[in-house]
């Protein structure tokens, strides 16, 4: 990369987040707007739109702390009760079951192996393209295991590349657009953070291999 590219990947990696947040908290932030507007327009609606504004409320506050953890700078650590918490305010999390609970509540995690994770978990949960399953199960000492199936599921077209060459992914963010940007974007993550995730080949090739996913951290007793 020169240094005059740098800039402009930067400037794009920033506006395709910039334009993914707003893709993501558009859907709940019009819905709860929509429920307001109704109970104060239409009183004899109050009844029916007060619990709908306050649901939508409450998966924004889910989403908003999901977010804020998962790409914020201030990164935390958590342990496997936080993660499970988190994950309430995937998007998709009504339509794609994800099951955690192959982790144990009291592992605890870095903050840089929580941020990978929970993207990771995020991508997973598009991957899975709308009704399927999300599994991570806790394998070995320091290491996790990420499925995803249903009948659409598949991995991002050149995921595997961006995972082995954080340039690969940089350039991607580029080219992708928002609503692809979760590849790319947790890859790049997992290069700053030092975790090791590598796709696990098998029977039924890479688009729904499994991935590994080694914190390279030993679990808490």
């Amino acid at each position: 990369m020169t240094t005059q590219e740098a800039p402009l990947l930067s400037l794009a990696l920033a506006e395709a987040l910039a334009g993914r947040l707003c893709h993501d908290l558009a859907g709940i932030v019009g819905t709860l707007m929509g429920a307001v507007e109704l109970a104060n327009d239409d009183l004899t609606m109050r009844d029916e739109a007060l619990p709908m504004a306050a649901e939508a409320a409450m998966m924004l506050g889910h989403r908003l702390r999901l977010m804020r953890a998962a790409w914020g700078c201030e990164g935390c650590t958590m342990d496997g009760r936080d993660l499970r918490a988190l994950a309430t305010g995937l998007p998709l999390a009504r339509r794609v079951r994800v099951t955690l609970d192959g982790i144990r509540p009291e592992r605890k995690f870095s903050a840089a192996s929580a941020r990978v994770l929970l993207n990771l978990l995020m991508l997973a949960v598009e991957s899975v393209s709308g009704e399927g399953v999300v599994t991570m199960n806790e394998t070995a000492r320091d290491q996790f295991v990420l499925s995803i199936s249903g009948p659409r599921a598949a991995w991002p077209e050149g995921f595997a590349g961006q995972l082995a060459d954080p340039q690969v992914a940089l350039k991607a963010t580029t080219t992708c657009g928002p609503r692809l940007l979760q590849a790319p974007l947790s890859a790049l993550i997992t290069h700053q953070s030092g975790v090791r995730v590598t796709i696990l080949m098998g029977s039924n090739g890479q688009a729904t291999a499994p991935l590994v996913i080694d914190v390279g951290e030993p679990p808490s007793a």
